[in-house]
């Protein structure tokens, strides 16, 4: 049997932890929310600058990175044959297909470009729309976005138009060219009308969420020490005061 004294110890190294587990979770989601208010602002300044040449286009990872969101002309041939229907991708609230075609920029150099998207046919899943896509050199105009987002997928696509997921690495040794680590968003349509939309959503940065998070766990903190107090001071001092 744990003594009186034990017992308070105890207990006060409980409420300690919990106030200070909580605190903590507190402080990172606001830490998380600064972090999400700081790339917010990234994205308007680098949305502002003006478009990057072909030439300046990042070539390895970290240089990618600083230029996501950033306005982008470009010139080169797409590779039509290697367009991939990427499924279950959502528009406005409507699932569909986002289209993406290797731009080659120059031999042996290309970039993913995410042209747009196209709505599912309701009949038969696997009926692909037609893309219209012009032949030689093209200007494509968008802005620098990191590639596709990957859904998740029970087992690896197989090659093919339509895909779940595809990656960067393996889709460039597919076609034998490299790839830049980025991916490009179509934002103005191709002299020739191809039917698909456009309208990319911006990351998601939701800051109240994180501050009503924190809230959440500040209180539980502020809680427990309450809980504490009453049960193992004030309420024992005021028994001892009706008993004296």
């Amino acid at each position: 049997m744990l003594s009186e004294r034990a017992r308070r110890w105890i207990v006060l190294a409980g409420a300690v932890a919990g106030v200070a587990l909580t605190a903590r979770l507190g402080m990172w989601q606001l830490d998380r929310a600064a972090q999400k208010q700081a790339l917010a602002q990234a994205i308007a300044e680098r949305a502002a600058l003006p478009a990057l040449a072909p030439d300046a286009l990042a070539r390895d990872g970290d240089g990618a990175a600083a230029q996501f969101w950033r306005p982008v002309r470009l010139q080169g041939r797409w590779r039509a044959e290697r367009t991939v229907f990427l499924d279950n991708r959502q528009m406005n609230g409507r699932p569909g297909f986002f289209v993406v075609t290797p731009l080659e920029l120059a031999p042996g150099d290309a970039v993913l470009v995410q042209r747009g998207w196209v709505p599912r046919d309701a009949g038969e899943r696997t009926r692909l729309p037609a893309v219209p896509t012009p032949a030689g050199m093209v200007p494509v105009e968008g802005r620098i976005a990191p590639p596709p987002s990957k859904l998740y997928a029970l087992a690896p696509d197989a090659p093919g138009p339509i895909r779940q997921n595809l990656d960067l690495d393996a889709f460039a040794r597919e076609i034998g060219v490299p790839l830049r680590p980025l991916s490009v968003q179509q934002l103005v349509p191709d002299a020739v009308a191809d039917g698909l939309k456009r309208d990319w959503p911006q990351p998601a940065i939701d800051v109240s969420k994180h501050h009503g998070y924190a809230f959440q766990w500040f209180a539980l903190a502020t809680l427990i020490a309450g809980l504490y107090v009453w049960f193992q001071l004030l309420r024992p001092w005021m028994a001892r005061r009706r008993a004296a």
